[in-house]
């Protein structure tokens, strides 16, 4: 399993907590609690990776 760093953070503008994962250019998620913004971010970071994988092999 491949441990990726997540920065979480509250945004006043959007009313939600917001992840970023530094190591994928553009990896972010949200949402309404913390636990919720992260499990979010783990759904997207396979989708990321899955998205990467697939454009590798054009």
């Amino acid at each position: 399993m491949i441990k990726y760093k997540l920065i979480v953070y509250w945004s006043n503008e959007d009313q939600a907590f917001i992840v970023e994962v530094p190591e994928l250019p553009g990896c972010m998620a949200d949402g309404k609690s913390y636990q919720e913004a992260v499990a979010n971010a783990e759904i997207i970071i396979q989708e990321w990776l899955e998205t990467a994988r697939e454009l590798k092999g054009r």
